[in-house]
C-alpha cells in the first residue's frame, strides 16, 4: 500500500467517526421526544379517566337526593331545568384513586366555580424523562389537566298526573251538611299524585311516582358525564 492510501485512509477514519456519532446523538434527540410525547399523552389519559371518574362519583350520590325529593316539583325543576351548581360532597379522593391506577400523582382537584356541575384535575406523571440529551430535561415529569362535566339530559314539566281510581264519586260521597260526624282524618289507601314528567333524550319519559322510587331510571340516562374546555 503506498504512502498516499494510507493518508486517505487515515483522514476518512475521523470522518466516519464524527458521522456515527452524530447519527447516535441524533437518534437520541429523536427518542428524547418520543419519550416526552409518550409522557404527555399518559399524563393526559390519566388527567382525563380522573376528572371523569370524579364527575361519575357525584352524579352517582344525585341518586339518593333524588329520591327524596320525588314529592318536590320545585326541587326537580332546580335539579333539570336550571344550572344545578349544588356540590354533593367533594369526590376527588376518587379522581385521586385513578391518578394512581393510571401512575400519575401530585393531584390537584376542585369542584367548578363557574356555575358547571364538574371538576377540574391537574396532576403529573409519576416517571420522569430518563434522559438528559436535551438539558434540564431529566426526571422531569410531564404535566397535564382536564375538566369532566355533568348535564342534565332530560328536562322536567310539572304536569301532575291525576289517579282515576281515586276520583271522588258524587253519587257515594256523603254530604258534609247532612253527616253527624264528618272526618278529616286522610285516607291510608289514598295515593299521592305524581308531580310530573322528566322527558329525556331518546324518547324517555319518567312518569315521577313519590311512592316507587324504583321507577327512576338509572342516572347515566339522565345525566351525562363529559370531558369539556378547561
Amino acid at each position: 500500500m503506498t504512502s498516499g492510501t494510507r493518508d486517505e485512509s487515515g483522514q476518512a477514519a475521523p470522518l466516519y467517526i464524527t458521522a456515527v456519532v452524530g447519527v447516535l446523538f441524533l437518534a437520541l434527540v429523536f427518542f428524547a421526544f418520543g419519550e416526552a410525547g409518550v409522557q404527555r399523552n399518559g399524563a393526559q389519559s390519566a388527567a382525563d379517566a380522573s376528572a371523569l371518574a370524579a364527575a361519575k362519583e357525584s352524579r352517582s350520590l344525585l341518586e339518593a337526593e333524588l329520591k327524596t325529593h320525588l314529592a318536590d316539583p320545585d326541587y326537580f325543576a332546580s335539579v333539570f331545568n336550571e344550572a344545578f351548581p349544588e356540590s354533593f360532597g367533594n369526590t376527588c379522593w376518587k379522581a385521586s384513586s385513578f391518578a394512581a391506577l393510571n401512575k400519575a400523582g401530585d393531584v390537584q382537584c376542585e369542584e367548578l366555580a363557574d356555575g358547571r356541575w364538574g371538576y377540574r384535575v391537574r396532576l403529573k406523571s409519576d416517571k420522569g424523562m430518563s434522559m438528559n440529551v436535551v438539558p434540564g430535561t431529566e426526571g422531569k415529569r410531564a404535566e397535564a389537566e382536564a375538566v369532566a362535566v355533568v348535564d342534565a339530559r332530560c328536562s322536567f314539566v310539572s304536569d301532575p298526573v291525576p289517579n282515576p281510581s281515586h276520583t271522588p264519586d258524587p253519587s257515594t260521597d256523603p254530604d258534609p251538611s247532612t253527616d253527624p260526624s264528618p272526618t278529616t282524618d286522610p285516607d291510608p289507601d289514598a295515593v299521592v299524585p305524581s308531580i310530573g314528567k322528566v322527558r329525556c333524550d331518546g324518547g324517555l319519559v319518567w312518569v315521577v311516582d313519590p311512592e316507587d322510587p324504583k321507577l327512576m331510571p338509572d342516572m347515566a340516562d339522565l345525566f351525562s358525564v363529559h370531558l369539556a374546555e378547561k
